[in-house]
């Protein structure tokens, strides 16, 4: 490096990393300030298995192209550029390139938070600089020169992309999900592309696309990188339990100490706004006319499907049976129309907290028939259910054994709402049993199946009955 390397007086530490769980730690060096998901992702991104330093690493792809870049002309310092680009964490490119691997796709991310500064905002001739100098620099990534030109053989495509969105719009206290906000991510993402086309252009080169937004990787975290591509911010702390940078720069915006979020937390009025996958969709529409390649459009929220009221005067039935000498009591509610609505279960010999989950369970229940959850779901799912009590059924000619009280709830209302009369019999079982009925040994696969016309009954799902 020459005096005037953009790392001289750069305060370095050395540690060690890997660039995962599984993979063996190795010392690597690195910006003294850099947190250590950094240094796992230079441990992932340097070539080899020994000791990495971040300058040596970035030296490693950059002076070759630099050198192309001297010999095919280009006046801009593109070497140095680079070096001063990804020390102050504004951008990289992707795993092959720093490994000196072949992609037909050279890949390169601009990290958009930190292209603000507090005391100056938002840089947009730097990043407009740095959308130039990364188009340039994946343009001359191609090792090979065809004869009787100055430019190294060029891919068909690039990808020079933006991250960490959330994170810009949080220190500019915009508010994710807003006109504000995604006219903005739109302007940058015009930019990007008028920035990286020029630059293309300017080499005498024709490329099918120059811009996209992709998955986020090792790059991202060696740049800092909290969230990827143009996706909102999801939770306000990291993996140490401290708030994340985008959490505190959305505070200091808006004049929020850390403490008076906590207190607003604690009162149950938290500062951070949840954001909808509506709003992510948003954010993607905006941004998806100017770039050449997007990841696929998030969903929208699916609306909650409308609660339909009983009426307030209603008919049903309730009835009494008796499971294995324990007393039970359902009681239904009825649309006009006759569907089920509600359920109501009563046991009067079972201690207060199984009742009280068999009350909080029928109100689960009534709610999902009035979302319009079909009977048929609730039937499938808990008949066949065991424990105890179980056994023979009193009181109900419709039902002749349960494997449990919920088994006979359901196999209740199948009969009367559905017309059921076709479920399999309960088969006496040892409670708590997992499987070991005769029914429950049917094969699954149809090579025996049952003659008759009566479904066999579901396989029973394990059951964790100890994890020590």
């Amino acid at each position: 490096m020459t005096k005037a390397s953009p790392w001289r007086g750069v305060r370095l530490r050395r540690t060690t990393a890997a660039a995962d769980p599984d993979s063996a730690s190795r010392p690597v060096s690195l910006p003294a300030a850099w947190e250590p998901r950094a240094a796992a992702a230079l441990a992932a991104l340097a070539p080899g298995s020994g000791a990495a330093a971040l300058e040596a690493a970035a030296a490693a792809w950059i002076g070759p192209l630099a050198a192309r870049a001297a010999e095919a002309g280009i006046a801009m310092p593109l070497g140095e550029a680079l070096h001063r680009l990804l020390l102050t964490r504004r951008g990289a490119p992707e795993p092959a390139i720093w490994r000196g691997e072949a992609t037909a796709c050279p890949t390169f991310v601009l990290n958009l938070a930190a292209f603000h500064d507090p005391s100056h905002g938002l840089d947009v001739p730097g990043f407009a600089q740095a959308a130039r100098l990364a188009a340039t620099a994946m343009a001359l990534v191609a090792p090979a020169a065809p004869a009787g030109t100055a430019l190294p053989r060029h891919a068909a495509r690039l990808a020079i992309g933006v991250a960490d969105l959330a994170g810009l719009l949080a220190a500019l206290g915009l508010d994710y999900d807003g006109d504000a906000a995604r006219a903005l991510a739109a302007s940058l993402a015009a930019r990007l592309r008028k920035e990286a086309d020029a630059a293309i252009a300017a080499l005498g080169l024709n490329m099918a696309a120059t811009t996209a937004i992709t998955a986020p990787g090792a790059a991202e975290a060696l740049l800092g990188v909290e969230t990827g591509g143009i996706a909102p911010a999801f939770a306000p702390l990291d993996d140490a339990g401290a708030l994340t940078r985008t959490a505190a720069a959305f505070l200091a915006a808006r004049g929020i100490t850390a403490e008076a979020a906590l207190a607003a937390t604690l009162g149950g009025r938290p500062p951070f706004p949840a954001i909808p996958s509506a709003a992510h969709a948003a954010m993607h529409d905006a941004v998806a006319p100017h770039l050449h390649a997007m990841p696929p459009r998030p969903r929208d929220d699916a609306p909650m499907p409308a609660r339909h009221d009983l009426p307030a005067r209603r008919a049903g039935y309730t009835q009494k049976a008796a499971i294995g000498g324990h007393k039970i009591f359902l009681r239904t509610g009825e649309y006009a129309d006759g569907k089920l609505g509600e359920i109501f279960i009563g046991l009067h010999k079972e201690g207060p907290a199984f009742r009280g989950l068999m009350d909080n369970f029928a109100v689960a229940i009534s709610l999902g028939l009035q979302h319009g959850v079909p009977l048929e779901t609730f039937v499938e799912a808990f008949t066949f259910t065991r424990f105890g009590p179980a056994g023979s059924v009193e009181g109900d000619p419709g039902v002749a054994r349960a494997t449990s009280l919920l088994d006979y709830v359901f196999r209740n209302l199948a009969v009367n709402y559905l017309g059921r009369a076709d479920l399999p019999e309960a088969v006496d079982t040892a409670e708590d049993a997992l499987g070991d009925g005769p029914r429950d040994r049917s094969p699954l696969l149809p090579l025996d199946l049952p003659q008759d016309a009566a479904p066999r009954p579901r396989r029973r799902a394990l059951r964790l009955v100890a994890n020590s």
